[in-house]
């Protein structure tokens, strides 16, 4: 069995030291993959470091998170393409995370008005470097799913290309991504009690163009919730979803295995 872990942070572990354990007990758990996403400069070097030192079980992306926007989103985003032209081996997988996020908006409505606007900026301007680039993108929505698929319709970005990750709609939220040709990427969400709605999201989207992440070190699945996240913990939500689909786990990650693998190229 082989599973994908297509969005997690490795950066905190591999300051830490702590990461080559982490990459010993995802192997042991079938977690066979791991997709080093980014969310700021200061990551970027170092996820695609990571790559060029574990080519056998991580690749990486490049992108500005959107509550990593400040003044100075304009030069990080310029400087995203170099990552795809530096021309030895090991590329982005994609471009992202980035979109919108209301979560971590100021409390002040004027204060929350002015970094919304900074982060679609910054949003559209990523998503026109990914349309250049014709490159895979990782969409982080929180509060703004409608914002989010306005802003992708109208940057011409192939929808085949585009992931929601750490889906937390519902049902008719899947299926409209789905009309359109993009997907959602699921968390160890779909184990909580109260996740009725995102377990029925991960239904109505399929197998056939499911993908499963941890977002670690957050978002830890059932029995660990409330712990740091890992990439072991996969297999948690792995079984999880196979349980929804009425599939083995062996299908599951089959599939699972298959589709990650063709929507980021590696």
């Amino acid at each position: 069995m082989t599973l994908v872990d297509t969005h997690t942070h490795l950066d905190a572990a591999a300051r830490s030291g702590g990461l080559p354990g982490i990459v010993e007990r995802a192997r042991v758990a079938g977690v066979e993959w791991m997709i080093a996403v980014g969310t700021a400069p200061d990551d970027w070097e170092l996820n695609r470091a990571l790559t060029r030192e574990n080519r056998g079980c991580i690749r990486h992306t490049v992108g500005l998170h959107p509550c990593s926007v400040d003044g100075g989103w304009e030069a990080a985003v310029a400087g995203m393409p170099r990552f795809w032209e530096l021309g030895e081996g090991d590329p982005p997988v994609a471009l992202g995370e980035c979109g919108l996020d209301r979560f971590h908006l100021p409390k002040d409505a004027g204060e929350a008005a002015r970094a919304f606007a900074l982060q679609r900026a910054a949003f559209e301007a990523q998503l026109s470097v990914a349309r250049r680039l014709g490159c895979a993108v990782v969409i982080h929505s929180r509060g703004a799913f409608r914002e989010c698929v306005e802003a992708i319709d109208a940057s011409g970005v192939d929808w085949n290309r585009v992931v929601f990750h750490c889906f937390s709609e519902g049902e008719a939220e899947i299926l409209e991504l789905s009309r359109r040709g993009g997907r959602g990427s699921f968390t160890g969400i779909l184990t909580y009690r109260n996740a009725d709605a995102v377990r029925a999201a991960a239904r109505a989207q399929g197998l056939g163009r499911l993908m499963i992440e941890t977002d670690a070190p957050y978002l830890s699945p059932a029995p660990h919730r409330g712990k740091p996240n890992e990439p072991s913990y996969l297999r948690l939500t792995a079984e999880c979803a196979a349980g929804l689909l009425g599939v083995g786990l062996d299908e599951l990650a089959a599939a699972t295995t298959a589709t990650a693998r063709a929507f980021y190229g590696f």
